[in-house]
């Protein structure tokens, strides 16, 4: 009787002690970490604003396609499905859209955030 290939995998967990790395620095991690600028937030909002516009251009011209094509009524199961599919269509295009309007309005309030903090420190 030939071997099973599970046996194999589970030979490695053997050995529970994990091996450490010797050549890490713990010396040059840091905890702290900086903030992004103000401009490069403002720039990856409008970038996610672009996005955002295209996509909803997108999902505007998906549902006007789905609404002027009316469904071949022959056969109720065919209906069934492609009345599913044009859902999932529109709710994924239109899901990207929210999405990407989202980052973009977070970013912008990103950009607001660490221009107060920086505001803040060269006051003190």
């Amino acid at each position: 009787m030939p071997k099973l290939l599970i046996e194999q995998p589970f030979k490695s967990m053997s050995n529970p002690t994990p091996t450490t790395n010797s050549n890490t620095n713990t010396e040059s991690v840091s905890t702290t970490q900086t903030l992004p600028g103000p401009l490069r937030c403002l720039i990856a909002a409008l970038i996610s604003a672009t996005i955002t516009i295209g996509c909803y251009a997108l999902t505007s011209s998906i549902a006007q396609t789905f609404a002027n094509k009316p469904l071949p009524t022959s056969n109720i199961t065919a209906v069934n499905i492609a009345i599913a599919v044009r859902t999932l269509v529109v709710g994924i295009s239109t899901l990207a859209t929210t999405i990407f309007g989202i980052v973009a309005i977070g970013l912008v309030a990103l950009a607001i955030q660490v221009s107060i903090q920086r505001l803040k420190q060269d006051k003190l």
